[in-house]
């Protein structure tokens, strides 16, 4: 079976850490989606660790990692990321796998991402500006360079072939990117990847799973950024969802099994986009300070406020989560009264359901709320010596949201993470 475990709002949940702890559970972790965007932060040995493509139970011995056909992948990220984690772990190279069908990210798409995102203006949708939605655009539109063609002679012809379209696309915008900067880092890198083990994943997984292997498919971004569910237009480029797992990895339905979501105790957003918990005050930026709300990837400070039930709600409907992880329950010390949205007033009207049009619509949040609590998290070793309050607080969300809570995250050690019997 393969297990999956993603993100449940915008991105940023902590979903690194959870997975480097189900890591000794499994024997694969396979990325199935996403790009260089992702920021899936480790500590290893106290020392701080993010990973952008690699999957992460690179730090586990026993651990297979596979790059799944549903990621995109920028050679001089990879190759840069490889090189900081081998200092670290020397053999992870032999345990790294790649899809041939996974797609590349070319110096021209960061060109593309950038000049088109400058010319929005105020309407700006918030991207990194690492090329992921141009590759995307390219991977559906059939004009995609994939891991597999630089395996073939005739790559060169073929990346100048879609190089010089993107050129032609470059043309229509006042913003002009140096992209010739890239490209002698981009050939080296290719010339690199080369060298690792490029599967067959589809037919690599299937044989594993057939030998009883168990698999963790490990998602980027957030459900609520999903192409199709989140809120678009302001979203990633790719579905984000459980159902992003078959098509990321080439697998049947049949083989999902458990599902965990991962949410923070409150929420957080970084750039632009509709946020109805949002907190632009003194409460907003205390919840940053505590939680050092700052971007893994981007280092861009990030949005804060409520927890969102009726969003959080949604996004376990979407991927049924069969078990659910809040992280940074610790952040919410010295917070009181603590608050959830577990309604919205929509153009007046009360619902709890997610609205189709959550950009343009005049949304109200209608919160629940809980007392604070005066013993601090991050100082439980074990779930029953956490505050009743938090407890009462985890069973309304469980209540509300048709979810058992599993475990709580309540700091960055490896070690802080309460499992809930």
């Amino acid at each position: 079976m393969i297990d999956v475990l993603l993100g449940l709002q915008w991105g940023d949940e902590g979903k690194g850490k959870i997975v480097d702890f189900l890591a000794a559970r499994y024997d694969i972790i396979a990325r199935f989606q996403g790009g260089p965007n992702a920021g899936h932060t480790l500590y290893v040995n106290g020392q701080k660790v993010v990973l952008h493509t690699i999957p992460s139970g690179v730090f586990q011995k026993h651990c297979l990692n596979l790059i799944g056909n549903g990621v995109v992948i920028d050679p001089v990220t990879l190759k840069k990321e490889i090189e900081t984690i081998t200092a670290l772990e020397p053999d992870m190279l032999s345990r790294l796998y790649i899809s041939q069908k996974a797609h590349l990210i070319l110096p021209t798409h960061r060109a593309l991402d950038a000049a088109s995102e400058a010319s929005k203006g105020s309407d700006k949708i918030g991207s990194t500006l690492k090329g992921i939605g141009p590759a995307y655009m390219d991977k559906t539109g059939r004009n995609g360079l994939r891991i597999g063609d630089i395996q073939g002679k005739d790559f060169k012809a073929k990346y100048d072939k879609l190089k010089n379209k993107h050129l032609d696309m470059l043309k229509q915008y006042d913003h002009q990117i140096d992209w010739q900067q890239w490209e002698d880092g981009f050939f080296e890198a290719v010339e690199f990847i080369r060298g690792l083990n490029i599967v067959n994943a589809e037919y690599w997984i299937d044989n594993h799973l057939k030998n009883g292997k168990k698999v963790l498919a490990e998602g980027a971004q957030g459900s609520m950024l999903d192409i199709d569910f989140g809120t678009y237009p302001f979203v990633t480029s790719s579905n984000t969802i459980s159902a992003g797992v078959c098509s990321g990895l080439g697998v049947a339905p049949s083989r999902v099994g458990e599902v965990y979501g991962i949410t923070k105790a409150y929420c957080t957003r970084v750039g632009g986009g509709p946020f109805p918990t949002e907190l632009e005050d003194e409460t907003g930026e205390a919840l940053r300070a505590a939680g050092s709300e700052f971007g893994a990837t981007t280092g861009r400070p990030r949005r804060c406020g409520w927890a969102d039930l009726v969003a959080l709600r949604y996004a376990c409907m979407l991927s049924g989560v069969t078990k659910l992880i809040i992280t940074k329950a610790d952040v919410l010390d010295g917070f009181n009264p603590i608050k959830a949205a577990v309604a919205y007033k929509v153009d007046g009207v009360e619902t709890r359901e997610f609205p189709y049009d959550v950009c343009n619509a005049d949304i109200e949040p209608i919160y629940e709320s809980f007392p604070g609590w005066d013993k601090p998290i991050g100082e439980c070793k074990t779930y029953a010596e956490v505050p009743e309050v938090f407890q009462k607080y985890c069973a309304f969300m469980e209540e509300y949201l048709g979810t058992k809570v599993a475990y709580i995250s309540n700091g960055t050690g490896r070690d802080q993470l309460l499992h809930i019997p």
